[in-house]
């Protein structure tokens, strides 16, 4: 991996620990890394993307390792998750970037394209695919439909209760995370809703390929000092989120955009129909499906994730 310099930057109330890699007169690119992850989940692309002559810049994002993690859990809105990149991009002066985000940091990157329509030139999401603001808070949607049934999403909302069972040893929950987001067990098991997010899992003995046991480690220390509170407290503002975007309701990605999925990953069964409409909300889409991958695809699959995306750029962030 390519080495980082790691730096703290004053931003939008909080600091925000910030890694970056490559020549000053490189072109920006954000990467945003998504739950429980930390910015070493990028460490595979640092590499091609400097060596392609991209200034490359990794944060801890709000509530992960050195970064601030306020207790309060209206904090953690994605718009607010937006401004904290904004606050740091206008303090390195980049007026020209691309962005790329998996999981969460796949809806940051699509809310900093249509926020940033000057500014962000691409637009890069893995797992999470984007379909214009929903009807109603996603969280209502799932109340409905999971009325007797588990929802790891519903079971994170009562502030403390996820906490209890993830924080008693950070390095379990982290491995389970691994695993069992490859496989789907964790979020498509079913089991009652008074389940915990373990329950009935069975609990892996090695880690998996893609992930070396000094890899592991950064991501177990990411969560060292704060739990998983500021990271779960984001699944805490659907509503909030919601109400936020009312400005943007009609507004598309206009942007290049390109969007990669692993044929595995659970999300594609939970995203299906935002999937299908994807294409009317993002007209310049290029999407790409990853064979035998899981969730985690840009660890996974490195080699394949890196060739479409410094195809993608070298054509659309120039």
């Amino acid at each position: 991996m390519k080495a980082t310099q790691q730096r703290t930057l004053a931003v939008n109330g909080i600091n925000l620990s910030v890694h970056s890699a490559g020549p000053d007169t490189g072109k920006p690119i954000w990467l945003l890394h998504g739950f429980p992850e930390c910015w070493h989940s990028w460490r595979l692309q640092i590499a091609p993307l400097v060596a392609a002559g991209y200034q490359v810049w990794l944060p801890e994002m709000r509530g992960y390792g050195a970064s601030s993690a306020p207790a309060a859990v209206d904090a953690y809105d994605l718009l607010t998750l937006c401004a904290d990149i904004q606050g740091a991009m206008d303090l390195l002066g980049h007026t020209r970037v691309s962005v790329v985000g998996h999981d969460w940091g796949a809806p940051v990157a699509w809310h900093l394209a249509l926020l940033e329509p000057e500014r962000v030139q691409a637009v890069v999401a893995l797992s999470v695919p984007f379909a214009g603001r929903p009807r109603q808070p996603a969280v209502d949607i799932l109340r409905a439909h999971f009325k007797d049934r588990f929802n790891y999403i519903l079971y994170f909302q009562a502030p403390g209760v996820a906490e209890a069972e993830l924080d008693a040893d950070i390095a379990h929950t982290v491995r389970m995370f691994m695993q069992g987001g490859d496989s789907g067990d964790l979020i498509l098991k079913d089991k009652p809703a008074t389940a915990r997010l373990f329950d009935g899992i069975n609990q892996p003995d090695r880690l998996p390929a893609w992930c070396a046991p000094e890899d592991f480690q950064v991501y177990v220390d990411t969560f060292a000092e704060h739990g998983f509170h500021g990271a779960l407290n984001w699944y805490r503002n659907f509503e909030k989120n919601w109400q936020r975007t009312e400005p943007l309701a009609n507004a598309n990605v206009e942007q290049p955009a390109l969007f990669l999925i692993g044929d595995l990953d659970p999300v594609g069964v939970l995203e299906a129909h935002t999937l299908l409409r994807m294409p009317n909300r993002v007209p310049r889409l290029e999407q790409h499906v990853v064979k035998a991958c899981g969730h985690w695809i840009q660890s996974e699959q490195p080699e394949v994730v890196n060739a479409h995306l410094l195809k993608f750029l070298a054509v659309h962030y120039r």
